[in-house]
C-alpha cells in the first residue's frame, strides 16, 4: 500500500480501497488474515484508529470478519452480489415453510394469504409502537428520529443524555409510553443505567460520517482556515473525532455555537470555508452566500443496524 498524503482521499478510505482491490486481484483470499491494525499503521505510518475505521467499515459490508483473540480475516468474495445472498438465505426459508404448508393440505393460493396477513401484522406491530432516540445532542437526536420515522415507519421521539439526566415529568411519561429505546453504540451503556428502572428493550444503532463532507474537506491545504458553525459543542466533537479518524488532524478549525450576528461575522470573515451542522446549513449559507464555500458535515444511520433493529423487534415482538 502507497498512502498519498496530499490525495484529497481520507487515508482510511484509501486503506479500505487497497484490500478491496487486493480481495478483487485474488491477492487476499476468503479465510486470508490480515495485519492487525497496530502492525499496519505502524508499516503505513498513520495512526491505528484509521486502520480501525477502515477495518470496521469493511466489516459492516461483510467482506471481513474478526475473531477476539484471532485476529481479522477475509470473510467473503466481493464479487458475491446482494441478490445471491438474498437468494440463498432467504429463498431456501420460503421453500421449507411452502412445502411443510403443502404437507398440512395448504394450496398456494392459502399459502400466499397467510404470508400477505403474517407480513401485514408484522407492519401493523411496528406501525404502532412509540421508540425514543438518545443522543447527546438535540441536533443529531432529532435527524436521526426523523430518518428512523421514516425508514421503519414508526412512531420515534428524540431525546438527549440530558434530558435523561434530569428526567422530568414529560421526559418519564414518553419513556413509560414508550416500547423501546435506540440509541447509538457509544452511549448504549450510559443509556442503559440511566433507564434502568423503566425496564426498556435498549438497542443500539451505528452512525457514520457523511463521506463526502469529510473528502470536501481533505482536498483543502494545510493552511487553510476553516470556521465550524453548530448548534452544540458535542457535534463540534463529534466532528473532530471523524476527521481524526480520516487521517485529517492537522487541520485548523474555529469552532462556535453562537448565534450573535457579530460573532458569527467575525468568524466567518477569517475563515476560508465554512463547516456547518445540518442544524445551522440554511442560516450560515443565508450569511455567507456565495462568497466561500459551506459544507454541511452530517451523519448517516447504518443501514445495516437499522435493520438489525427490524429484525430484532419483529423477532421478539409478536
Amino acid at each position: 500500500m502507497k498512502i498519498q498524503r496530499k490525495s484529497g482521499t481520507p487515508i482510511y478510505i484509501q486503506v479500505k480501497n487497497y484490500i478491496l482491490e487486493d480481495i478483487k486481484n485474488g491477492i487476499l483470499k476468503i479465510g486470508d488474515k490480515l495485519p492487525t491494525e497496530r502492525e499496519l499503521s505502524q508499516k503505513l505510518k498513520v495512526s491505528r484508529n484509521t486502520i480501525s475505521t477502515a477495518y470496521n467499515l469493511l466489516e459492516q459490508e461483510g467482506i471481513l470478519i474478526s475473531y477476539q483473540g484471532r485476529g481479522t480475516f477475509v470473510e467473503q468474495d466481493i464479487k458475491i452480489s446482494k441478490d445471491h445472498n438474498l437468494y440463498h438465505k432467504v429463498i431456501p426459508n420460503i421453500d421449507i415453510a411452502l412445502e411443510e404448508a403443502m404437507e398440512i393440505g395448504l394450496n398456494t393460493k392459502e399459502f400466499l394469504c397467510i404470508v400477505k396477513k403474517r407480513v401485514q401484522e408484522k407492519e401493523n406491530l411496528i406501525k404502532n409502537m412509540n421508540v425514543i432516540f438518545v443522543e447527546c445532542n438535540i441536533e443529531q437526536a432529532k435527524t436521526f428520529s426523523y430518518e428512523l420515522s421514516k425508514i421503519t415507519n414508526t412512531n420515534v421521539k428524540a431525546m438527549t443524555i440530558q434530558q435523561l439526566q434530569e428526567k422530568n415529568e414529560e421526559v418519564e411519561q414518553l419513556i413509560n409510553d414508550s416500547q423501546i429505546v435506540i440509541t447509538t453504540f457509544n452511549h448504549i451503556h450510559e443509556v442503559e443505567d440511566l433507564i434502568k428502572d423503566f425496564k426498556k428493550e435498549i438497542f443500539g444503532v451505528t452512525i457514520n460520517p457523511n463521506m463526502e463532507a469529510i473528502i470536501k474537506i481533505a482536498k483543502y491545504p494545510q493552511r487553510t482556515k476553516f470556521a465550524q458553525i453548530s448548534i452544540s459543542k458535542e457535534f463540534y466533537s463529534k466532528v473532530e473525532y471523524a476527521l481524526k479518524l480520516a487521517g485529517l488532524e492537522n487541520i485548523f478549525i474555529e469552532a462556535t455555537t453562537s448565534k450573535d450576528k457579530e460573532e458569527l461575522y467575525a468568524i466567518i470573515n477569517k475563515s476560508d470555508v465554512i463547516i456547518v451542522s445540518p442544524g445551522r446549513g440554511e442560516e450560515i449559507k443565508k450569511i455567507v452566500g456565495d462568497s466561500k464555500e459551506v459544507i454541511k458535515f452530517d451523519y448517516v444511520l447504518d443501514q445495516g443496524s437499522v435493520n438489525a433493529i427490524i429484525s430484532n423487534i419483529i423477532k421478539k415482538r409478536l
